[in-house]
């Protein structure tokens, strides 16, 4: 009796358990669908990558912080708002015209926070000359996927647009400049204009651009991202910051051949709070060149070459004021180049240049390594001028690799009237790539300090100050 007692106590506890598990299973909360707020024709979605927490570091770093940012390419739009130019009627079949749908997608855009206007994968978009302009609202995304282009050469030129620039950015804040797709600029046929000669293969003398258009150009804006496009063949400048403040570049790469002029990769004016990351640039004029007005400038983790290497300036031309102060160049390569790290200005000018840093930088059969050149003439004709910017307050660390030996790998042509001071050199190791050790640095009217012996020894680095500096007429305020 008592084991069927047990039995029947056991089946009936098996049926109980079996009924509250086939209810458990009809019980489930599923989450109400959010309600998708259209701003545009057809918006589609995109992947939204997810935000770091308040708490994390990348939620409050500056804009030339190296460790802010995600990944090249992804948006950083909370609404998910996406204006896709072929919405507005882009064909991007290479050949048409899509100017309109560009500038249509940016107008509605420039009014949605966090908006993002795309350029998709998989097309070719030919645009003429435009400004993209501002203000807008903050979080707006350029985000190129495919390909933008700009007309094939002069001759395919509107009349009625500027050929001084291509694609312009005016007066705008908190914008990103991004994609995983190709800026092209059909360079070529610029080059090839007989206006400004320059040099071509074996010493002989080619033709080059006259007013061909600077490629992408920032004016007037501040906290801007630029990151992870491809930007090639330019016609001119690759790139120029005019009037910014607050900019972040970051794993850019700029290419264009070795002998297309005044293709500089970067070029930087009058712009503040630079940092310039995780990019590759080879072209042919300076990789990045710093201009008057320019300070706070960090460059790392860049790779030159073929280029004519990082140049401040030129600066005073023209007999200008020019003003540059608190760069940092680190963790570089430099190779193949006409130049390694240089500072260039004209006789006749004023103002100053201060607080330059090179740090860690590996040169491979670079020509000119270290140089600065208060001498820079474009002509035959520059004259001897007693006025000059002056150059103070520049440290040379850990300078290594191989040099060109047509020229001497260490050069400073200061200017009469007004001595470059205070360069530091330390663990500064230069090499021929080819041929024999040129061991004779050249110093004009430069004072500094040795603070470990150098390869080659640079001997002719005057100690101490001149007794007179000249500089106050000319320091910046």
């Amino acid at each position: 009796m008592e084991i069927l007692r047990l039995l029947w106590f056991t089946i009936m506890l098996l049926f109980f358990s079996h009924l509250i598990n086939v209810e458990g299973r009809h019980h489930f909360s599923k989450k109400p669908k959010s309600k998708n707020i259209s701003y545009a024709p057809s918006p589609v979605d995109v992947h939204v990558d997810e935000q770091p927490p308040a708490s994390s570091p990348a939620s409050n770093v500056v804009p030339s912080d190296p460790s802010y940012g995600g990944p090249a390419g992804s948006t950083n739009s909370d609404s998910g708002c996406v204006f896709d130019v072929t919405e507005y009627g882009a064909i991007g079949d290479g050949s048409t015209d899509d100017t309109d749908a560009f500038r249509a997608a940016w107008k509605e855009a420039c009014q949605v926070e966090s908006a993002v206007v795309l350029a998709p994968a998989d097309h070719v978009f030919m645009i003429t000359s435009t400004i993209f302009s501002g203000p807008c609202k903050p979080g707006l995304e350029f985000q190129v996927n495919g390909i933008l282009m700009p007309p094939d050469g002069p001759d395919c030129w509107p009349k009625e647009d500027s050929n001084k620039q291509w694609l312009v950015f005016y007066r705008l804040d908190n914008m990103t400049f991004t994609g995983t797709g190709t800026i092209e600029g059909n360079g070529e046929k610029w080059w090839e204009l007989p206006c400004k000669p320059h040099r071509g293969p074996n010493g002989s003398t080619l033709p080059g651009p006259c007013d061909s258009p600077a490629m992408i150009r920032f004016f007037m804006s501040s906290n801007l991202v630029v990151r992870g496009l491809r930007i090639q063949n330019s016609p001119m400048f690759h790139m120029k910051f005019d009037g910014c403040e607050g900019v972040l570049i970051d794993q850019l790469s700029i290419s264009s051949p070795k002998l297309s002029p005044n293709t500089d990769g970067i070029h930087i004016e009058n712009t503040k709070s630079v940092g310039i990351y995780n990019s590759v640039i080879a072209n042919g004029d300076d990789c990045i060149s710093i201009g008057p007005g320019s300070s706070n400038v960090d460059i790392e983790a860049v790779t030159c070459g073929p280029s004519h290497g990082i140049s401040i300036g030129s600066l005073g031309v023209h007999h200008s004021q020019a003003c540059v102060s608190n760069i940092t160049v680190r963790n570089a390569i430099i190779r193949d180049s006409d130049n390694g790290v240089r500072i260039k200005t004209w006789q006749g000018g004023s103002g100053s240049v201060t607080g330059l840093s090179f740090d860690t930088i590996q040169m491979e059969n670079v020509r000119n390594c270290i140089i600065i050149d208060q001498y820079y003439c474009m002509t035959k004709g520059c004259q001897n001028e007693t006025s000059a910017v002056c150059v103070k307050d520049i440290s040379y660390r850990n300078i290594k690799g191989t040099y060109d030996v047509r020229s001497a790998p260490i050069h400073f042509a200061c200017s009469d009237t007004i001595a470059c001071t205070n360069i530091t050199m330390s663990e500064v190791e230069l090499l021929p790539h080819e041929g024999e050790l040129v061991d004779d640095p050249f110093c004009w009217n430069a004072y500094g300090i040795q603070q470990t012996l150098t390869i080659p020894p640079i001997d002719c680095l005057q100690d101490g100050m001149p007794q007179s500096i000249g500089e106050d007429a000319y320091t910046c305020s």
